[in-house]
């Protein structure tokens, strides 16, 4: 049932590498989401009795506590309510949180490169180590890959983002500190058409939702996309930090209200006890969760799949 990156790229499935890849990263999800994980396990036991009065309200706290969030939780626990069978709520969580996801998600491609991919989040999510990751998965995959560093606010993003690109194999084009950073934008879209990239991924400022002037700047940045190549940007990703929980899904709400975001890379799930704000994510704001990371290594990046992570959230 894993997601293989093949199948997230709309490639054919690599096989075996892809298949022990994915083994590895699903007991190192269980690992992330244990915290999570145990405290659900301990409500939905052998000692759960849905005649006591307080048994389900108890359940809805460990989902809160775990930020699955408010109207999620209502509509997993009235499920679980409905089926009317307490024999094993473990599995039936579990079916009920995956469901939540709906369809498996892909990642967007142009029908003629390059295609663009926006990257958009707050300081401190992870964005510039995503971005590295991505693009090493993409030339991996055969994709030629340039970079826009377009974070020209941040000290040293620029630097950080040579070094990700390096790893990766993928082209830079960024500017001075302080320059506009949608004429980052423009010239590295400019180059990558002339190179022949299949690829550009944008960063973009560490922008705090509080910040109009900010926003503004990631409007005029997703202007000059749209202007030089049609339909673009084809991905909006949005990084989300998944040791904010609720914070995290309150950015995602802004975001996905100012920058057209298409879908979340959900990071930092290693250090987490809020693993179920990918669940508030997707059934509060309807955007898809695509990318998910459990560490700080190159190879620490995985298409997110439903079924491992209901899964690794719930059952013990």
């Amino acid at each position: 049932m894993s997601r293989t990156w093949a199948e997230l790229l709309g490639d054919e499935d690599d096989g075996a590498r892809e298949a022990e890849e994915r083994t590895g990263f699903f007991g190192r999800l269980r690992e992330s989401l244990g915290k999570s994980r145990r405290a659900l396990a301990a409500e939905l036991g052998a000692s759960f009795d849905p005649s006591e009065e307080d048994a389900w309200e108890r359940l809805e706290v460990a989902l809160l506590r775990a930020d699955v969030g408010v109207p999620a939780t209502a509509e997993l626990v009235g499920k679980l309510e409905a089926r009317g069978d307490a024999t094993d709520l473990g599995d039936a969580l579990a079916e009920e949180v995956e469901s939540l996801f709906g369809e498996p998600p892909v990642l967007a491609a142009a029908p003629a490169p390059p295609t663009v991919v926006l990257v958009v989040g707050v300081n401190g999510t992870g964005k510039t180590t995503t971005i590295g990751k991505l693009a090493r998965v993409l030339t991996e995959h055969g994709r030629s890959v340039l970079v826009a560093a377009a974070d020209t606010f941040r000290a040293a993003a620029d630097e950080q983002l040579e070094i990700w690109a390096e790893r990766a194999g993928a082209d830079v084009v960024g500017g001075s500190r302080g320059a506009d950073p949608a004429a980052v934008t423009f010239d590295a879209i400019e180059a990558g058409r002339a190179r022949g990239c299949d690829v550009v991924i944008v960063d973009t400022a560490g922008r705090l939702h509080t910040q109009g002037n900010l926003m503004e700047e990631l409007a005029k940045v997703r202007r000059v996309i749209e202007g030089r190549v049609p339909g673009a940007p084809h991905e909006t990703l949005l990084v989300v930090d998944a040791t904010t929980g609720q914070n995290g899904l309150q950015q995602a709400r802004l975001f996905s209200e100012t920058a057209g975001v298409t879908g979340v890379a959900l990071t930092k799930l290693d250090g987490s006890a809020k693993g179920g704000v990918a669940v508030a994510i997707v059934h509060e704001l309807g955007l898809p969760v695509k990318l998910v990371g459990i560490g700080e290594g190159i190879e620490d990046l995985r298409p997110f799949d439903a079924h491992d992570y209901a899964r690794a959230l719930v059952r013990d």
